[in-house]
């Protein structure tokens, strides 16, 4: 598709990578250094993409979520979300949010796994290692598995 020796620019890199996700700046700065020829030319490319909002540290996060929350607890969350190099008010307004659906989560990827409860034991620590790697709340897993609230008024 390409011409032989064609090279795209840092900004039709970036560019490309937008086009599949939301990507923060600090992920877009470590997967671009690399063909940076030119010192500086990396920044000016990032920060002309960030003042034409295709740069949106509030949408990776965002995306993120909505992409994880699903799967995982909110210290996997804040964890993967520090990775990208996203920090600030942004993360702290999604993991509250994340905070009020942690249990209802937490019951959904348990059902999906394992759909009984354990009858031993060795079987409800499996659960309970299973979840804590998700990333959920200790006292979260234990009410899941132990069976606590797992009644329809709390799955809303």
């Amino acid at each position: 598709m390409n011409k032989p020796g064609f090279q795209p620019t840092l900004k039709g890199r970036a560019l490309r990578l937008l086009s599949q996700r939301e990507y923060s700046r600090a992920e877009l700065e470590r997967k671009l250094a690399a063909h940076e020829e030119v010192p500086g030319e990396l920044a000016k490319a990032l920060d002309e993409l960030q003042a034409r909002d295709f740069i949106n540290d509030g949408r990776a996060v965002d995306s993120l979520v909505n992409r994880r929350a699903g799967k995982l607890g909110s210290a996997r969350i804040k964890q993967e979300l520090a990775t990208k190099g996203l920090s600030g008010e942004a993360v702290a307004e999604a993991l509250e949010q994340l905070k009020d659906t942690e249990l209802s989560r937490a019951q959904e990827v348990w059902r999906k796994k394992f759909a009984a409860p354990a009858q031993d034991p060795q079987a409800r620590a499996k659960q309970m290692r299973f979840l804590i790697t998700r990333g959920f709340n200790a006292e979260v897993v234990r009410r899941v598995v132990k069976g606590d609230g797992l009644g329809d008024d709390l799955l809303d």
